[in-house]
């Protein structure tokens, strides 16, 4: 664990977002913050998060404890993840390189866009650590095992699909200012997504079975169980962030029921509104393996580069810690179900819910 009188740029995660609202423009901001249409998937991401109380434990020797975990034969520093978020040159120059930089150099895992630079082969150079390349579908079942092959040259541990974007959603903070994404400006192939099915996740596992396979989106336990016949090797419960389907479950309403259709036959991830070291703990007592952050890091991405991103991992680290001395576990497989219980949660949903000592009149 670091000593904070050593680095005092930023010392709690709020100081973050707020300098990455500093230094963003007004379409980068609602970019990263909005999600689609009434926003109320997002609010329900955190709404869920926060309807989970503690049961601690005392009384237990917490000199020592251990926060690392498991990955494709990695041993990480946090059971944590930087998920894929397009355009990351949005929001520093680096784009995903300088994000995989900062997630190598603190050892723990990041997930490359297909729709972020500086592209596949270049992000995976600027990171020696544990990665995964995720990508969305423009092209049939064989431009997905070109990228396939071009992920496992380029030293990635894993392969991920993404399934919930099979329609544009209507995100309105964008729409309004008539914001697109750069690389919404040249896509093609969107009816490849729309058209994306069962049998092309078979036909990928048949294909290659020498990279586990991560299918990200999954909102049902009925999926869940659909994605384990077809041999998938990771169920990433998603709702992606709250920017697709609106009305829809938060992650962690959504992650006991896929916990337990999936029945250990797989593992899982999952992300929606995961800002701080308390959210992660309760993703894994409830049966995640790894819990995978997006808006959170690119708060740091945004504010100070890598720097930035590795001070929200420290700082991460440190509310990790301390939360799992004051619960009473000295190891991450020692959390489950029993140290959580269900609980009326104290402020409204929102995306910075998790920040309360943000000034809200300065347009967060």
């Amino acid at each position: 664990m670091r000593n904070d009188d050593d680095d005092d740029t930023f010392l709690n995660l709020h100081e973050l977002v707020h300098e990455a609202r500093l230094k963003l423009n007004q379409f980068a901001w609602d970019y990263l913050i909005g999600g689609a249409e009434t926003e109320t998937t997002l609010a329900r991401n955190r709404a869920a998060l926060d309807s989970i109380a503690f049961r601690n434990r005392v009384l237990v020797d917490v000199n020592n404890i251990d926060k690392t975990h498991d990955f494709f034969g990695h041993k990480i520093r946090l059971p944590v993840a930087l998920a894929p978020v397009g355009s990351l040159e949005t929001f520093e120059a680096g784009g995903g390189a300088t994000a995989g930089k900062a997630a190598s150099a603190f050892n723990v895992p990041v997930i490359f866009s297909s729709v972020t630079q500086p592209g596949l082969e270049a992000c995976a150079a600027a990171t020696p650590g544990p990665k995964i390349f995720q990508l969305y579908v423009r092209g049939d079942d064989d431009v997905i095992s070109d990228h396939a092959r071009r992920a496992i040259d380029s030293g990635y541990d894993a392969f991920c699909i993404t399934v919930d974007t099979a329609h544009y959603s209507r995100r309105e903070r964008d729409i309004a200012k008539r914001f697109r994404k750069p690389w919404r400006f040249s896509n093609t192939g969107m009816e490849f997504q729309a058209g994306l099915n069962w049998k092309n996740i078979e036909t990928f596992k048949s294909r290659h079975p020498s990279i586990p396979l991560i299918i990200k989106g999954i909102a049902t336990g009925e999926d869940a169980e659909r994605c384990v016949a077809a041999g998938v090797d990771v169920v990433y419960v998603s709702n992606h962030g709250g920017r697709q389907l609106d009305h829809g479950r938060g992650s962690m309403d959504v992650l006991p029921e896929v916990v337990s259709a999936v029945a250990g036959r797989a593992k899982i991830y999952v992300d929606g509104g995961f800002y701080r070291g308390a959210d992660v703990l309760k993703g894994i007592a409830l049966g995640a393996d790894l819990v995978v952050l997006g808006r959170l890091y690119v708060y740091g991405l945004a504010a100070a580069g890598v720097h930035g991103v590795t001070r929200v991992l420290e700082i991460l680290e440190d509310e990790i810690e301390c939360s799992m001395a004051l619960l009473g576990a000295t190891s991450l497989k020692q959390l489950d179900r029993t140290f959580v219980h269900s609980a009326l949660p104290m402020v409204p949903g929102t995306v910075h819910s998790a920040f309360p000592h943000l000034r809200w009149d300065e347009g967060y």
